[in-house]
């Protein structure tokens, strides 16, 4: 018999939380190892990538910049993943929040007012809850898998970005670029801390975990995500209405994600370009999971997936190394962690174990902690 997973009686916690630093670890020295073996100095994209960031204080002002919209996203996104609802589609509902917060920009272009700025966030997250609910209608009146529905929805996001650039919302004073005007004052983010690169929207990322993670252990609509996320047929029987469930996480989803367009593109942007989705999105996924879809927990993991956008920049301009290098790495983060997820809830079995003759082959898959 050949090998195969069996389940365990019962996963060790401690190995639960253990498994994000694993993943990260083996990152990193199988990251140093493959660079290497590509002829680049691995031992120095590492200490660029993950330690020279860390030991500059200008660097720490970007790394918290980029951390915060996707500590955002991503506990949008842990609501509906605990309930076992996959939106994959972040990314488009991330682009349509930037979208529906430059339209309200270009539209008050030549305006003032301390009004701007709340109604840019709002249409944020109108737009990207609006985006949310297709897959949501689809799911809960067609049975369309809201995996593929959403992760399809990114790529018209995309398009559509391209559209209005290239198109009715392109600066006719900029050379031809596809870009939208600079944002005035009023439409930028303002900053948190004085003489920093700090804007307002890092301080938003973690009242937004504290809260989340108030309403996620104290409130009903917790309990219901947790209680229909990890035994459905007992939240059927207690009187959950799984559609609203459904609603419910891709609606927090869409807001969280629309949320984080807005701020993006009112702070570091300034204006709204084609470059703008930056995969965030998707690295979003990684840090719900590598924060083990607690709010805190992926505060730090964004933190960690920050240091591959700003380190992998800096190794660029002092290593040489290729701009995919942050991707790698990060791809490298989710497989590892996928991996050591198995391993903590499933052994592996190479030969015949007599106590496990009577338990199924177990098709592995990764589910909230």
């Amino acid at each position: 018999m050949g090998p195969r997973l069996v389940p365990r009686l019962a996963p060790s916690r401690s190995m639960v939380f253990a498994a994000p630093v694993i993943a990260v670890v083996a990152t990193v020295l199988v990251g140093a190892l493959g660079f290497t073996l590509l002829g680049y100095d691995g031992i120095g994209a590492i200490r660029e990538i993950f330690l020279t960031p860390l030991m500059s204080a200008y660097r720490w002002q970007d790394l918290l910049v980029k951390a915060a919209p996707l500590a955002i996203i991503a506990i949008g996104l842990s609501i509906g993943f605990r309930a076992n609802v996959w939106n994959i589609g972040a990314e488009g509902q991330y682009v349509l929040g930037g979208l529906g917060g430059t339209a309200v920009a270009l539209l008050t272009a030549e305006m003032t007012g301390a009004w701007i700025l709340p109604a840019m966030i709002l249409a944020g997250i109108i737009g990207g809850m609006a985006y949310a609910a297709v897959p949501a209608l689809l799911r809960t009146r067609l049975g369309v898998n809201e995996i593929l529905s959403s992760l399809m929805l990114n790529y018209v996001a995309i398009q559509l970005l391209y559209f209005l650039m290239r198109g009715p919302w392109k600066d006719p004073m900029g050379f031809n670029f596809p870009q939208t005007i600079l944002f005035g004052a009023a439409q930028t983010l303002p900053i948190a801390i004085p003489g920093t690169l700090v804007h307002i929207g890092v301080p938003i990322a973690a009242a937004l975990a504290l809260t989340v993670w108030f309403l996620l252990a104290r409130s009903v609509m917790g309990f219901q995500v947790r209680v229909v996320g990890l035994a459905p047929n007992a939240a059927r029987y207690g009187g959950f209405r799984e559609k609203r469930t459904i609603w419910l996480a891709l609606m927090a989803g869409g807001c969280f994600a629309g949320l984080a367009g807005a701020i993006e593109v009112a702070g570091p942007f300034g204006q709204m370009v084609p470059g703008f989705p930056t995969g965030y999105g998707y690295t979003a996924i990684i840090v719900a999971f590598l924060g083990r879809l607690h709010p805190i927990g992926i505060l730090l993991a964004a933190l960690v997936l920050a240091l591959t956008y700003v380190g992998g920049e800096s190794a660029q301009t002092t290593i040489g190394l290729p701009a995919a290098a942050a991707g790698v790495f990060q791809s490298l983060m989710l497989f590892f962690l996928l991996a050591a997820d198995i391993l903590v809830r499933y052994r592996l079995v190479l030969g015949i174990d007599a106590a496990s003759q009577a338990e199924p082959v177990a098709t592995a898959r990764t589910v909230a902690p």
